[in-house]
């Protein structure tokens, strides 16, 4: 493993989750399996979510968009801080929230803005500002 692997790694976790409070998913890994752990973050995070190809903004409301979709919402909570992280506006995450609701109904629309009104509580960010 290279040692870029390893810094893409580190900067991309710093970029996403600096602040976040709660448990990730890296942490739950590693208290079982610390290896398979090392080398889920090292895909997932490094060579997944490191690409360039989409930006960091727009990889976030997808998987905001996606988690919302399939009622992940520990998953989704600590993407809605990723996506507020790398620089979306809370109206534009709350967009991609609502937008799930023309394909997925309206009760993973309001689960989803609950976990947006939870995050941006604990980011002393509620009420979020209007357009």
């Amino acid at each position: 493993m290279s040692d870029d692997l390893k810094q893409k790694t580190a900067a991309t976790a710093k970029l996403y989750f600096d602040g976040y409070g709660g448990e990730r998913p890296f942490d739950l890994w590693r208290a079982f399996d610390p290896g398979l752990a090392k080398d889920l973050s090292l895909f997932i995070t490094g060579q997944m979510y490191a690409r360039e190809k989409v930006p960091h903004p727009t990889r976030q409301l997808i998987a905001v968009a996606a988690l919302t979709a399939l009622e992940r919402v520990d998953e989704l909570r600590l993407h809605i801080w990723a996506a507020l992280n790398v620089g979306c506006p809370a109206a534009q995450v709350a967009e991609a929230i609502f937008q799930v609701g023309v394909y997925a109904g309206m009760p993973v629309v309001n689960q989803g803005l609950k976990a947006l009104k939870q995050v941006l509580e604990e980011r002393g960010q509620w009420p979020p500002a209007q357009d």
